[in-house]
């Protein structure tokens, strides 16, 4: 038995978390999401058989236990005791398995787009014998219309799991259709599952529906459900921040409750600094809004974490928490500054949280014509350009 292809990231010594690919895709399917989880985690993906670079076969595993079983190996080969899972569809019902199955070694689970049954064994067959006959050429020409929604635009990231499909090896690619015909999770063994659950659909999923999701999230006991818009069957790839986001608050607040592993801001010995960093956390979602922050969240790597804790702890957490003003004149004093340094891409970020902070664009006017006096008629006419473009595109997202 071959040792299934992975790679590691994050420090070994933090907890685990092992990500499962889905059919016909390779570990490169968490790309987005792995740099961010690796800041908490040691973080392990992992290629099925015969795909990417996971050796083929003479004889692949056919059953989700036979995959579940590989991905065990790899655990132990790694002196891996126990670990967090999140996996894409195949990828999830091999979690879902070993989280049934294996309770002992699970301690947090996320399924994406997966379901406890992928439908009529029929249709998987079928699939089978075609790629044994023809090759995985034709699925990979209609592999984005069932991965992804109608409205997608190709990125170098989707095209290159497109690549990964056509690269898979046919008869591999056809044991794991059949292992997925053969897979059925019922309830009574989906109630066994006791590692806390973040079930995560994508909206637009036709080869799992939401329906599917549901049923998880209804079955196992304690499960969160998740849905995101704009997403179809591979939802890391086309929503990443979106999928980041949710997979960093679930293994966060359960394989971690007090988000400590792997904690290179000493928080842990910071009991102060760790409320916070919770804190202005959440105020830092609240005034530049949940689509910003995530998207900075998405894109912290080791370089810039301890910047982005700097900022939550500090800023968001300790200036902007303080009693003595109201936000809208902490956004009344931030812009004034912001215009004093010209840093204007700041600016624009908070003339919208000086909206959301309940400042009218007549209030934000004069705060500008204000430091016209004392910053200089250079710096408030560039403020205002900058200001005038960002309510034009407020008004236009709201017309209201």
């Amino acid at each position: 038995m071959s040792l299934l292809h992975h790679t590691t990231e994050g420090r070994p010594e933090a907890p685990a978390l092992i990500l499962g690919p889905s059919l016909g895709t390779a570990l490169r399917l968490w790309d987005a999401q792995a740099p961010a989880l690796a800041r908490r985690h040691h973080v392990i993906r992992y290629d099925l058989p015969g795909h990417g670079a996971s050796p083929a076969e003479a004889d692949p595993p056919r059953t989700v236990a036979a995959l579940a079983a590989r991905v065990l190996a790899l655990a132990d080969a790694l002196a891996v005791e126990r670990f967090a899972y999140a996996g894409v569809s195949l990828g999830g019902a091999i979690g879902a398995h070993l989280a049934a199955h294996h309770p002992d070694r699970v301690t947090s689970l996320a399924l994406v787009c997966a379901s406890a049954d992928f439908g009529a064994p029929e249709p998987w067959h079928a699939r089978a014998a075609r790629v044994r006959a023809e090759g995985v050429d034709r699925l990979a020409e209609t592999a984005p219309a069932r991965w992804f929604t109608p409205g997608h635009t190709p990125t170098e990231a989707t095209r290159a799991l497109v690549a990964d499909q056509r690269a898979a090896d046919p008869e591999a690619y056809a044991a794991c259709c059949e292992a997925i015909a053969a897979y059925h999770l019922d309830e009574e063994t989906l109630a066994r599952v006791t590692a806390p659950t973040l079930v995560l659909a994508g909206r637009q999923d036709t080869a799992t529906p939401p329906a599917h999701a549901r049923h998880l999230a209804d079955a196992v006991p304690h499960a969160s459900l998740t849905e995101i818009d704009g997403a179809a069957h591979l939802a890391p790839a086309e929503q990443p921040a979106r999928v980041t986001t949710a997979l960093l608050d679930h293994f966060g607040s359960t394989a971690d409750p007090e988000g400590l592993a792997a904690d290179p801001e000493g928080l842990a010995a910071d009991p102060e600094g760790l409320a916070a960093h919770r804190e202005g956390l959440a105020v830092r979602r609240d005034v530049l809004g949940a689509d910003h922050v995530d998207r900075a969240t998405a894109a912290t790597t080791a370089f810039t974490a301890p910047f982005q804790d700097f900022i939550t702890r500090y800023a968001w957490g300790e200036i902007w928490t303080r009693p003595g003003l109201d936000r809208r004149t902490r956004s009344c004093v931030t812009l004034t500054a912001l215009v004093a340094r010209g840093h204007h891409e700041e600016l624009a970020l908070h003339v919208r949280a000086a909206v959301t902070n309940g400042l009218t664009p007549e209030e934000i006017g004069e705060v500008l014509l204000q430091s016209a006096v004392y910053c200089g008629v250079p710096a408030a006419n560039s403020a205002f350009a900058v200001a005038a473009r960002v309510l034009a595109e407020l008004d236009k997202e709201d017309p209201r």
